[in-house]
């Protein structure tokens, strides 16, 4: 099946996987089980951007890792809407972890009694049993809406409730542009809280992402086949070599975001530095600690979900471990998670 699989990804353009008899790469396994990503769109109110506040796109789609200015560009003319995910990959000997953020310039609102803020990422954590196959098996997702954790299982899997209870199922879908079944994850419009599909879903206008190695831009708010590309978290001068980056984080795992233009204009309030990284995601009625939904996703499993058999806690490929201390410190210091 391996090698059915890989043939059918060449003759889709993707990149070439390992074959079956060699060792899978973090990056073919971030794109192996990239959610197809239901994002609904809202185009009313100046706010909106005719729908384009709604699109994912880099954290640089102005051309700079400045995040304090993220809000104001995104209404100018030059920027980029091409779509993009990041991801990190974290890995034990009996388990794959993967983390996908997906980034928004604004969180927005067209009520008056709403407030919005500048930046916005949320995201999910897949977590893959290592079971000899390429790819290993999908047990679990946790998603991230705003402040609060939701956690979700696809058919067959042998994880079960744990300390929190399954929030529901993770549904798979085929993909039109390579030989696999994804998960299935959607996100709000506006406020961008993402759940499992269809917990929730498009209403009305909307984008369907499909994981891919292009970035495609949508024709419109109501684009029902849009690839975007995968960038890796721990790439050499990607987002977590720009932790301490002043311009873009406010402190670590919280990006900068001040009030300026007309966020907060004929809504209730623009509040500042609200968004975060993976590493700054935190449900703070739940047992792990800020962050650690991606900086240690084991233990954060552990906690959400009761597991059989074996599972390793130590990490072979855990790059967030070299600031463990800082990260801590943050999770103590950093203010409460408002996004």
């Amino acid at each position: 099946m391996a090698t059915v699989a890989a043939a059918a990804l060449v003759t889709a353009g993707f990149a070439v996987p390992a074959p079956a008899s060699a060792t899978v790469t973090r990056a073919q396994m971030a794109l192996r089980w990239a959610p197809i990503h239901y994002q609904d769109v809202d185009v009313t109110g100046s706010h909106a951007l005719g729908g384009r506040s709604d699109y994912i796109t880099k954290i640089d789609f102005d051309g700079d890792l400045n995040g304090r200015n993220n809000w104001d560009r995104a209404g100018q003319a030059g920027v980029s809407f091409a779509a993009h995910a990041y991801y990190s990959v974290l890995e034990t000997s009996t388990h794959w972890y993967i983390t996908y953020l997906f980034f928004h310039p604004r969180d927005w609102t067209d009520n008056f009694f709403d407030t919005e803020h500048e930046n916005d990422g949320e995201g999910v954590l897949l977590a893959i049993q290592r079971d000899g196959s390429m790819y290993g098996v999908l047990r679990s997702a946790v998603t991230v809406a705003h402040t609060n954790f939701f956690s979700y299982t696809p058919a067959g899997s042998t994880w079960t409730s744990g300390r929190e209870s399954v929030d529901g199922a993770l549904q798979l879908q085929a993909s039109p542009h390579d030989a696999f079944l994804h998960p299935v994850t959607a996100q709000e419009a506006k406020g961008h809280g993402l759940k499992a599909y269809p917990q929730y879903n498009i209403v009305g206008d909307g984008i369907v992402y499909y994981p891919s190695t292009v970035a495609e831009t949508p024709s419109s708010g109501d684009d029902r086949d849009v690839q975007y590309k995968l960038i890796d978290i721990f790439a050499s001068d990607g987002l977590w070599a720009q932790r301490a980056n002043t311009s873009l984080f406010a402190n670590l795992g919280t990006f900068a975001g001040d009030d300026s233009g007309d966020c907060g204009v004929d809504t209730l309030d623009c509040s500042i530095n609200s968004a975060n990284a993976p590493w700054g995601w935190d449900d703070r009625d739940d047992l792990p600690a800020r962050g650690q939904i991606a900086t240690d996703p084991a233990k954060l499993s552990v906690e959400y979900f009761t597991i059989p058999g074996s599972m390793s806690r130590t990490y072979a490929y855990n790059p967030y471990a070299s600031a463990a201390a800082a990260l801590a410190a943050a999770a103590k210091t950093a203010p409460p998670v408002v996004d």
